[in-house]
């Protein structure tokens, strides 16, 4: 089962206010402490919705609008995200109570969202192969575009 934890933006992270390095120290400690339990998808911080771009959909059928941010609800807005794949709902909970406050002054919300498996959208076999074959397309792609750090040697 997969989990998105999706860390929300705060005032400072929307004005662009950088982590100290004592939350970055935490934060980094945390995510070797995921990739040590093979439970580690990927995590990012975001950049704020100033530097975001939202496109609607405001008419079925109609031309998608395109705005630049940034956007007005902070509570809405998300500042990063880990991807976990865990075997349930309680162990996406625990990693996400055992992550440090996010931004730093107790501030921080973090919602955990499960995310959807092919399987959980459609039962068409048709589907299910083309979505296996995506998939399976894009760790082929990770895998050849991966270069080693070879810089240190």
């Amino acid at each position: 089962m997969r989990f998105m934890m999706i860390v929300k933006a705060t005032t400072d992270s929307e004005a662009g206010v950088m982590p100290s390095q004592e939350l970055i120290d935490a934060i980094q400690k945390y995510n070797e402490e995921l990739v040590k339990a093979g439970v580690l998808l990927a995590a990012d911080g975001l950049q704020p919705s100033s530097n975001g771009i939202r496109i609607s959909y405001p008419e079925p059928g109609g031309k998608p609008k395109v705005m630049d941010g940034p956007f007005t609800e902070t509570k809405e807005l998300i500042a990063g995200y880990t991807l976990i794949e865990v075997k349930s709902r309680e162990e996406a909970i625990e990693w996400a109570l055992r992550m440090p406050d996010p931004h730093g002054y107790g501030q921080g919300e973090i919602e955990i969202r499960q995310v959807f498996e092919a399987e959980d959208l459609t039962e068409n076999p048709e589907s299910l192969a083309k979505d296996a074959t995506l998939r399976k397309q894009v760790e082929e792609q990770k895998s050849r575009d991966f270069v080693p750090n070879t810089s240190n040697h």
